[in-house]
């Protein structure tokens, strides 16, 4: 199965997805005005302004529960894996996929916003009722539906219960099988309870879970301050392929760190945008805001705070290509959650496993909730908005399977099977909002005019002439 998955990996992670990730993040960026620094103030202001209701939650619960799904095991355990096969320059490229990045995350959510729809009681969107709503194509929206039904109920979970389970195990050791079942077993509590319950817990847990990591990392920052100068210079060198050790990998450079960023912060991958749709606002335009700031917050933040932690302390390991290492500091060290909490462990010998492993315990429990809840909307799309409890319940006991199943099986496996789901989504969703770029620019060119005539922007699509965002009318 490995061997089918890593040639399915190839096909789909090939240089065009590569392309097609930068180039609408340098498209979107340019059309949109650079948006991601412009409108700073205004992407810190909304998180907080817009409050719930009955139909949808708030801005602040659509930003936690998309941010829920950013931040997961691809801030720890794949930062330190594209930093052992790409070198300390795939951090950069990190970097820059994340600013470019915002802008992409902003046109999704903002499209989520505009095409959303009222079933149940609630707000639901996504990129399957964007494609039909704007396109008018729904085979398209169907497939989009039916893979990120498949990638984030099946392919997606596994990547999680993983990483915490070898985690836990290397700091508590604790069986993977218990670490899987406890995980599977309050997964099923939250999930029952659905998005609002769901939003709930992430409106508590996520500020915690990144406030504590970052925190950790401050203090590593502060213990190492007098090589901060060093260790951005080796990023940027890297990057370039200006630092001899790691000139032989400048390809892979680029390729984990797009690949690792996308994965993590997820712009233009199609997931945000179903917590987008569930928010509250006045106007797309703001809600696309707060989702641009989420990329920021997931890798600016977290990833470049796992990033520090590891080449502050030189507890990582750079594979050659052509076989052995280019770099080996640390002699035997397993690739990826393994780095981080050897370079945590280097400051606090006594707590450094067993921080990594809680921390990895929060981040994975809550990104796993944020798939359960992609997954169903996408469920209730291809019902045709009908409710199906069987089939519902058939959705969470596979991504209870799911979870408990990706804790006990190999970690190369589990990452090979995410990087298929989380492949197939950005290609599918990035060529859809490339196509449905009008009527998201409508809305943003809609929410300017407003701002500069300092009222507080509401939207009104037949006023823009946006047909199908029957919602608003």
């Amino acid at each position: 199965m490995l061997e089918i998955a890593n040639t399915l990996n190839g096909l789909i992670w090939s240089s065009g997805l590569i392309i097609l990730c930068v180039g609408a993040g340098i498209y979107f960026s340019i059309i949109t005005g650079f948006l991601q620094v412009r409108y700073f103030k205004d992407m810190l202001r909304f998180l907080f302004t817009d409050s719930s209701s009955k139909k949808g939650v708030s801005s602040f619960q659509a930003f936690t529960i998309a941010l829920s799904g950013r931040v997961g095991t691809g801030n720890i355990t794949g930062v330190a894996t594209a930093i052992t096969m790409g070198g300390p320059g795939a951090v950069f490229w990190m970097w820059m996929i994340a600013f470019l990045g915002a802008a992409s995350a902003f046109i999704e959510a903002t499209l989520g916003q505009i095409y959303k729809t009222q079933e149940g009681g609630q707000y639901r969107g996504g990129p399957a009722y964007y494609i039909e709503k704007g396109l008018g194509m729904r085979w398209y929206a169907l497939l989009f539906a039916f893979v990120t039904v498949l990638s984030t109920a099946y392919f997606l979970p596994g990547v999680q219960s993983n990483s915490i389970a070898a985690s836990m195990k290397n700091a508590f050791d604790i069986p993977v099988e218990v670490t899987g079942f406890g995980i599977a077993v309050l997964l099923g509590v939250v999930i029952i309870g659905g998005v609002r319950r769901i939003g709930k817990v992430a409106e508590y847990v996520v500020p915690f879970m990144a406030g504590g990591y970052i925190l950790m990392a401050i203090i590593i920052i502060v213990l190492n301050f007098h090589r901060i100068p060093e260790v951005f210079a080796l990023i940027f060198k890297s990057a370039f392929g200006a630092e001899q050790a790691f000139a032989g990998v400048l390809g892979a450079a680029i390729s984990w760190g797009v690949k690792r960023g996308v994965y993590s912060n997820e712009a233009g991958q199609g997931t945000a945008p179903h917590a987008a749709a569930a928010a509250e606002v006045s106007h797309p335009a703001k809600q696309g805001l707060v989702q641009a700031f989420s990329v920021y917050v997931d890798t600016l933040l977290i990833c470049t705070a796992t990033a520090f932690i590891i080449l502050f302390t030189g507890q990582y390991n750079v594979v050659n290509p052509e076989g052995g290492f280019l770099v080996e500091h640390v002699p035997g060290l397993e690739m990826g959650t393994s780095s981080t909490q050897a370079a945590v462990n280097k400051h606090f010998p006594t707590i450094g496993n067993g921080f990594i492993a809680i921390a990895l315990l929060f981040f994975v429990f809550t990104t796993i909730m944020a798939y359960y809840y992609i997954a169903e909307t996408n469920l209730t799309y291809l019902l045709k908005n009908k409710t199906n409890k069987p089939l519902l319940w058939l959705l969470r006991a596979l991504i209870l399977f799911s979870t408990f199943y990706g804790a006990i099986r190999t970690a190369e496996l589990a990452w090979a099977l995410g990087d298929i789901g989380v492949g197939l989504m950005a290609w599918l969703n990035i060529i859809a909002i490339f196509f449905l770029r009008k009527p998201a620019m409508i809305a943003w060119k809609d929410y300017q005019d407003q701002r500069k005539k300092v009222i507080d922007p509401v939207f009104d699509p037949k006023k823009l002439g946006i047909k199908n965002a029957e919602i608003w009318e």
